[in-house]
């Protein structure tokens, strides 16, 4: 698979919906192989956030969570869960994500790539660019093994939107 046929390709299976049936994680793996690195600096901003359904056991739970996308203000100053409460306003839930994260360049798969690293858990987050504004995400964490399973999502740039941060979930009637 080529970078053209694998954007091509990410781009419908973007469109699959939890409940509408499920992505082939092989599938999303050679897209992955196909597309290019990114580094830290380029991923600077505010992106919303979505999911492939693979059947992984995170499939809908951030969802649930009402996860909008990520914020990275510098590669050291980074809010992995942007969620909009139940006014629909967006605050980063630094609980959910046991903290804040931080963007380094990390070998994955034999790449250099922008990978996010949790300030408070074992996880990183794999990006590798489809384009200028979307990016492709295989998160990963301590225990996994090298074959996954992984969980499998993208990102699409947005402009900046203003958020709260909250050490909580937000209580009913809250608004931000």
């Amino acid at each position: 698979m080529d970078a053209h046929e694998a954007r091509t390709r990410f781009r419908e299976l973007q469109e699959v919906r939890e409940g509408e049936g499920t992505v082939d994680a092989a599938e999303l793996d050679a897209i992955w192989a196909a597309l290019s690195t990114v580094r830290p600096e380029e991923m600077l901003g505010s992106w919303k956030g979505g999911e492939f359904p693979t059947g992984h056991p995170l499939n809908g739970m951030l969802a649930k969570a009402g996860w909008y996308g990520k914020t990275f203000r510098s590669a050291h100053d980074v809010e992995p869960l942007i969620c909009r409460d139940a006014q629909g306003g967006l605050y980063a839930d630094r609980a959910l994500g046991k903290g804040a994260a931080g963007l380094w360049a990390v070998e994955f798969r034999g790449e250099t790539t922008a990978t996010m690293i949790y300030d408070g858990q074992p996880v990183l987050d794999h990006f590798k660019r489809v384009d200028d504004d979307t990016l492709m995400g295989i998160m990963n964490a301590k225990g996994v093994p090298p074959e996954g399973p992984f969980y499998y999502f993208f990102l699409e740039r947005t402009p900046d939107s203003p958020y709260e941060v909250r050490d909580g979930a937000p209580r009913a009637g809250q608004s931000s």
